[in-house]
């Protein structure tokens, strides 16, 4: 009998599957920055975006504990996997929150809401780069940080702007959603320097 071959698992997409949960992680930032910017309606679409990025991170799990060869280090995959499921969570979590404390968002988040949207944008074209132009993938982490950047800028002029809120019940509302879009942000930063941080270790 001849034996032609090793039996051996298919490498699975890693790339491609991370893309998948950044791309479910987008349809739930897009919602949520209609929802800031006052539809209403949006913040279902930012809860049932979340139950489709859960199925998403547990697939690519699965598929990496089935592997027997991936292009990155499962460490690295499971960090990335992990903050960007965490960059969901969080914003569901905010916009419930909200909902609970019948707080209408301002104007300074739904500015924060795009901007993250543009900082997950660049993150994804930084993923789909990874393990084949470490440089140009660092560029696109650079560029996701540089929009936190201008997030964090908008955060404290909104921050400052609470001040003049007269209600006390609202200016608290809206501090706790503000803290809350400041910690998505980091998680985004954190990301992006995942990012980085594969390409140093493939270099």
């Amino acid at each position: 009998m001849k034996l032609t071959r090793w039996f051996l698992p298919e490498e699975p997409d890693v790339i491609g599957l991370l893309r998948v949960q950044v791309s479910i992680t987008l349809e739930g930032l897009d919602a949520f920055a209609a929802w800031a910017a006052g539809d209403a309606d949006a913040a279902r679409l930012v809860s049932d975006a979340e139950t489709r990025g859960d199925a998403a991170k547990r697939e690519l799990r699965n598929e990496l504990r089935a592997a027997f060869v991936v292009p990155l280090e499962p460490e690295d995959v499971f960090a990335l996997s992990r903050g960007i499921d965490a960059i969901l969570n969080l914003t569901s979590d905010l916009v419930s929150e909200a909902e609970v404390m019948d707080c209408v968002p301002d104007e300074g988040i739904a500015e924060m809401a795009e901007l993250l949207g543009q900082a997950v944008r660049r993150l994804d074209d930084a993923i789909a780069l990874l393990g084949h132009d470490g440089d140009a993938a660092t560029a696109a982490a650079e560029a996701a940080i540089a929009i936190e950047h201008r997030f964090d800028a908008t955060y404290y002029r909104g921050m400052a702007r609470l001040l003049e809120v007269e209600e006390r019940g609202q200016r608290i509302s809206l501090r706790e959603l503000y803290r809350r879009s400041s910690q998505i942000g980091d998680v985004v930063t954190d990301v992006a320097e995942r990012v980085m941080y594969a390409i140093v270790k493939q270099s």
